[in-house]
């Protein structure tokens, strides 16, 4: 099975450009090998008129490699690498394999010990339990998104709509199963099912969580083994790019959870690659988070770096997807992020900044922007970490977006409290507007905040059933007139009962019921309201497009704001009454004698409302209220939410 390259290595004779070169060690080492994943990992190609599978894996500190799977009954010495220098990448070419063979790689160390390692650039993985790597060829698949592709080089995300749908692709629907199977939906079936469904809904993106393949379900994809593979849990990685496609046909765009942040110690996977560590800092106070039994990836090792970024690169040019989550992006950047004293070290200056970890933000947005226009860079970053969205060369970070945890916390505490305590913690809804503009925001209501014990969102909520559906009507609808993108987490938008749990599908059954009918009715016509009003996206970044009319309305907990577009036209005004109490006689102020046309009324029937009946138009009448000069009365019901176009 194994040939040997003779004459291609130290003998002046070029090496074939389907193998690993000079210049792609040159340029490996320096960190900028943008396409890498093209020479490691395992490739079906032609050689000497042969075909089979090429291998390339950096491996330095080992003694030996060889390359073990199906195709060979797993022989341990049949099939041994040859060493490149300088970097020490260690290579085969196997004639007569193809796509399909299950392999590792079993690495000798100088002291004898023997590895069994999944391949880091592996398109492919064994389903779990199983571990190996699966070799696969991922060119050939015929994309139809031209138009969705071309058009998203053209877009500056930051003035369009972008209401996110946050799935975890194993849960959200499940196949009724016997209790051996997991009742996994594949990716081609998830592609129908779910774009058909984001698409009726009215959200503009899904997030996918758990992609890269990764061993423990309970992880939700967030200890990463296989960075270049997406999950064989639903499919293979033309399946995956057939989800992509069609979710682009359905004018939907794709964002994936990225975790460049750390990655776990299992046997098979990058931890002590080589026999120590490679992809990790050697030093455990670096190079390890105690709280999380994971290991950290080391940011001054320039292969590790370009490990790292040719894999961000990869899932947005192989796989066309529009954007990357980056997960746990405060714990890159400090060096004592969940550490006590004396497991950690501090920078040259001696501050808790990671630098390294900074530079790789820089290089990695600047990179990844600079080639995909339209893309998009998205930061957890839950510290108040400055300038996490501005340009590298005003010393910012680079992302696109960061999602807006102080905004969530307040938002879910206010949310929380008895309406008759809520008059004295007015101040946590309004807060966020004081730095609405630092940043480009997302809100987001994600997965994090429906586990481990948090309550589902609707029993985070206070009061008797009734309130607590009220609640959440009034609670969405602030997060959509307040300035950011949207983020909502599957299941919230049915006012899902139980905590998440990846084990399980979604409660879908409670659509029978018609109090959740009605919330998803109202999710749904926010979302349309928002697509459809660029007053509501448009100048998210800018303070033009915001202005309270009465942010200091505490004894009432009612907020009154308005939204708009750059041309001025087809305004918005919100009013969100956040007590039990009906304010017939509501009198809110507006600035122009105009007319106000009520456009969406949470007391309505089909949301679950009294069905009082309303005009559709308010003409205002001169007279200050609320600072302004003129006003509208309208009656608000409990828990009311009115939002009116002018």
């Amino acid at each position: 099975m194994e040939e040997r390259k003779k004459g291609t290595k130290g003998s002046g004779k070029k090496r074939p450009d389907n193998f690993v070169t000079d210049l792609d060690q040159y340029l490996f080492g320096q960190g900028t090998h943008y396409d890498i994943f093209r020479k490691l990992g395992a490739h079906p190609t032609e050689y000497r008129g042969k075909k089979g599978v090429y291998f390339a894996v950096w491996a330095p500190h080992a003694l030996k490699v060889h390359v073990i799977g199906d195709f060979n009954g797993w022989d341990e010495e049949s099939c041994e690498m040859e060493r490149l220098e300088p970097l020490g990448i260690w290579e085969l070419f196997v004639p007569g394999l193809k796509a399909g063979a299950l392999y590792k790689y079993l690495i000798e160390t100088p002291d004898h010990r023997r590895l069994y390692k999944a391949d880091p650039f592996a398109s492919s993985a064994e389903m779990r339990p199983g571990t190996a790597s699966r070799v696969a060829d991922i060119t050939g698949f015929k994309w139809t998104d031209h138009t969705w592709m071309e058009q998203r080089r053209e877009k500056k995300m930051t003035e369009e709509p972008m209401s996110i749908y946050e799935v975890h692709p194993g849960s959200w629907k499940k196949h009724p199963h016997g209790p051996d199977e997991d009742g996994f939906y594949n990716y081609r079936e998830l592609a129908s099912s779910l774009a058909d469904y984001v698409h009726e809904m009215g959200y503009t993106h899904v997030e996918l969580m758990g992609i890269a393949e990764h061993p423990f379900d309970g992880s939700w994809g967030y200890q990463v083994t296989g960075y270049y593979a997406p999950t064989s849990r639903y499919g293979s990685p033309q399946d995956f790019m057939y989800l992509v496609n069609y979710l682009h046909k359905k004018k939907i765009g794709v964002i994936l959870d990225w975790v460049p942040a750390h990655f776990p110690r299992d046997a098979h996977g990058l931890a002590d690659f080589d026999g120590q560590p490679l992809y990790e800092y050697p030093d455990p106070r670096k190079g390890e988070h105690p709280d999380w039994g994971t290991k950290i990836f080391n940011y001054e090792m320039n292969e590790v770096k370009n490990f790292l970024i040719a894999n961000a690169l990869y899932w947005v040019e192989q796989f066309h997807v529009d954007g990357l989550r980056v997960d746990a992006v405060a714990s890159m950047l400090y060096l004592d992020y969940g550490k006590q004293s004396g497991q950690w070290v501090p920078n040259k200056y001696g501050g808790n900044e990671n630098l390294e970890a900074v530079e790789f933000f820089k290089h990695l947005n600047s990179v990844l922007l600079g080639r995909n226009p339209g893309a998009m860079m998205i930061a957890e970053e839950s510290t108040a970490w400055p300038k996490v969205t501005d340009k590298p060369e005003n010393d910012g970070l680079g992302f696109s977006f960061k999602w807006n945890m102080g905004w969530m916390n307040d938002f879910l505490e206010y949310m929380k409290l008895d309406p008759y305590f809520r008059k004295g913690a007015h101040n946590l809804m309004t807060f966020a507007m004081t730095y609405a503009y630092s940043e480009n925001y997302i809100l987001v209501l994600s997965h994090d905040e429906v586990v481990h014990l948090k309550c589902s969102m609707y029993n985070k909520m206070p009061g008797y059933p009734d309130d607590k559906f009220a609640n959440l009507k009034a609670a969405y609808s602030f997060m959509m007139g307040h300035p950011g993108k949207k983020l909502l987490f599957m299941g919230q938008e049915f006012a899902q009962l139980q905590e998440w749990s990846e084990a399980r599908e979604l409660d879908w059954y409670l659509l029978g019921e018609e109090r959740h009918q009605q919330i998803q009715n109202y999710v749904k016509a926010l979302l349309h309201l928002y697509k459809t009003h660029p007053s509501l996206y448009e100048q998210d970044t800018y303070p033009e497009g915001f202005r309270w009319i009465n942010p200091n309305d505490a004894d009432r907990s009612i907020f009154s704001f308005m939204r708009f577009a750059k041309n001025g036209r087809r305004s918005l005004l919100f009013v969100c009454n956040f007590t039990p109490m009906a304010r017939p006689d509501y009198r809110v102020g507006v600035p122009r004698r105009k007319q106000y046309k009520l456009v969406l009324d949470s007391d309505a029937a089909i949301y679950g409302g009294s069905g009082q009946e309303k005009p559709l138009i308010y003409k205002a009448v001169k007279g200050e209220c609320d600072g302004q000069p003129y006003s509208i009365a309208y009656p608000l019901a409990p828990y009311g939410v009115a939002v009116f176009e002018f």
